[in-house]
């Protein structure tokens, strides 16, 4: 029996697989972390050694209020400037009160001390970066997102935490950054528990606005307790809960979005880790060809690498476990563990 059973496996993979990478781009076709259409001239730019572009585009996004796309830029640039600062250097020297830079700067500063493993005694000596930056665009969030970052690095108690966060929420109150650096303070790992963590993700999802990524914090709470040992701390239905929000955020974004591709990314993660193969093969399509170093690089030193090696093994699990004698046109349509129906990609 276990042979027939074995054979009948493989039959059904040889079967079923070449089927399922239907919407799925090459393995060539692939991304990495690709910019978007605003973002990739800027880096473009900055390859070239000029820092006008950059600033042009983090000055429209101060002007505008667009907090959560200024967050996005300017961690970009700052990882652009981690490697390659000459650009960012003639910038500084060009206009040394310029608030764009400054945020780079602070943002900057930070992940060369985290780097470190003197990380806390670089940190403390960064903090005047951050509030120059956030003194330089007041009503800006961002330089508050950083801080929340520099107090979890500098083990700041959780009274000065609650200080930052509430500056934090007075210029943004759904800013999806901030919230993703402040459910980190809570963590596990740092200075809370799992169940903190859910309970701030939960609480923060369901006060979000339609459609904002801080419905996806609890599918990183999730995250959180799957890769940090878990414990009986968290049920399997709080986890599923977390995945099955995050699905319904998935849906109301187009697919082959780079705006989601991030929280698409980790959900796909957890989704295997909660062998939902169906849900985790539906969330490869939604992704697309924007593949992100967030989470595969907390697992494997080849993020891109790890997320095609998975997406073979997510439709190698879905071919093998579908049905021998269906019709390709009849397969059933994917669905999820709760009976709901995944939902299709048109919109």
């Amino acid at each position: 029996m276990a042979l027939l059973r074995a054979l009948l496996r493989t039959v059904r993979m040889a079967r079923n697989t070449s089927s399922l990478a239907a919407g799925l781009p090459d393995d060539d076709e692939v991304l990495l972390d690709a910019p978007d259409e605003r973002l990739g001239p800027a880096l473009v730019a900055a390859g070239r050694g000029e820092y006008g572009p950059a600033g042009k585009l983090l000055s429209t996004t101060r002007e505008s209020a667009e907090w959560e796309n200024r967050d996005r830029y300017a961690t970009r640039l700052a990882a652009f400037a981690l490697s390659r600062g000459e650009w960012f250097d003639d910038w500084r020297s060009a206009a040394p009160h310029d608030p764009d830079a400054a945020l780079v700067k602070a943002e900057l500063a930070v992940c060369r001390s985290w780097r470190s493993p003197a990380r806390a005694e670089l940190l403390r000596q960064v903090g005047p970066l951050i509030s120059a930056a956030a003194e330089g665009a007041p009503r800006d969030p961002v330089p508050w997102r950083i801080a929340l970052d520099h107090a979890r690095g500098t083990n700041a108690p959780h009274t000065e935490f609650e200080q930052l966060w509430a500056q934090a929420v007075r210029r943004s109150p759904h800013h999806y950054g901030c919230h993703v650096a402040a459910l980190q303070y809570l963590s596990a790992a740092w200075y809370g528990s799992h169940r903190e963590c859910f309970d701030f993700a939960e609480r923060a999802a369901h006060d979000a606005l339609p459609g904002s990524l801080v419905q996806a914090l609890p599918v990183r709470a999730a995250f959180a307790y799957l890769t940090e040992g878990g414990g009986a701390a968290v049920g399997r239905a709080r986890l599923d809960s977390a995945a099955d929000l995050a699905i319904a955020l998935s849906a109301e974004y187009q697919d082959a979005d780079p705006w989601p591709a991030e929280v698409r990314n980790l959900l796909t993660y957890v989704l295997v880790r909660l062998e939902r193969w169906e849900d985790a093969l539906e969330q490869l399509r939604r992704i697309g060809p924007y593949a992100t170093s967030f989470p595969w690089d907390r697992v494997s030193d080849d993020p891109l690498g790890q997320f095609l090696e998975l997406r073979d093994g997510i439709r190698l699990q879905v071919a093998s476990d579908r049905p021998l004698r269906a019709p390709i046109g009849d397969l059933p349509h994917p669905r999820s563990e709760h009976g709901g129906r995944t939902p299709s990609g048109d919109h």
